[in-house]
């Protein structure tokens, strides 16, 4: 009984151990993540879906159907309604009424009063996504913030470097299997319906895991 007591209790010691080993892996610093715009801060879906009902008349479609990151993938709408669609979110997503996703405005500022945050996005534009970022983070939240327009999907990992973080949160899987490749980035999967399912890396749902993997 003596020897299965000293057991039990070396196996709780070796439990907590690990736990606490787990807090500290996963304890981010607000300097060290950076973050995608569309999917991720951006609920994009809604504005393209509203926008495909009220500009083109083109109604039924949810959030849930759209399964592909490559939306002309997934839905049975011309190129050209999709191209104007999207142009509309990228020349003004303040005019488009582009919201940000739930939680996202009030972890951003609360990460943004630690450390100057950090967006790294694949629009070609700059300038109307940092009226949009300003307009719903606020000016004194984005004011400090480092945001690159990169007008391409691949190859964030040496602005991801040059910036000097360590983990980054993007919508789009095939971006996050390039970074886990690079030892010194861990890439964080925003959970979409395009990338369910799709791979094994660690993901988020929510601003609200975001948050507490920041200890916020």
């Amino acid at each position: 009984m003596q020897l299965l007591a000293m057991f039990v209790k070396d196996v709780r010691r070796t439990e907590q151990k690990y736990r606490n080993s787990q807090d500290i892996i996963m304890r981010i610093e607000p300097s060290a993540i950076g973050f995608d715009i569309d999917g991720v801060v951006a609920d994009t879906t809604e504005a393209f879906i509203r926008i495909l009902n009220k500009k083109y008349g083109i109604s039924g479609i949810t959030a849930a159907d759209i399964v592909e990151f490559d939306v002309c993938q997934c839905l049975n709408i011309e190129p050209e309604i999709v191209e104007g669609t999207f142009a509309a979110l990228l020349t003004d997503p303040v005019a488009a009424e582009m919201r940000p996703l739930p939680g996202a405005v009030s972890v951003l500022q609360r990460l943004g009063r630690q450390a100057p945050l950090t967006f790294i996005t694949a629009r070609p534009l700059r300038r109307p996504i940092a009226d949009w970022l300003s307009h719903v983070l606020g000016r004194g939240t984005f004011q400090n913030s480092n945001l690159i327009a990169m007008g391409d999907h691949d190859g964030k990992a040496r602005h991801i470097r040059k910036a000097g973080l360590n983990y980054f949160v993007d919508d789009r899987y095939e971006t996050c299997v390039e970074l886990e490749t690079k030892e010194d980035i861990t890439p964080l999967v925003f959970t979409q319906p395009w990338n369910k399912g799709r791979h094994q890396l660690q993901s988020v749902s929510s601003w609200l895991e975001i948050a507490q993997l920041c200890h916020l």
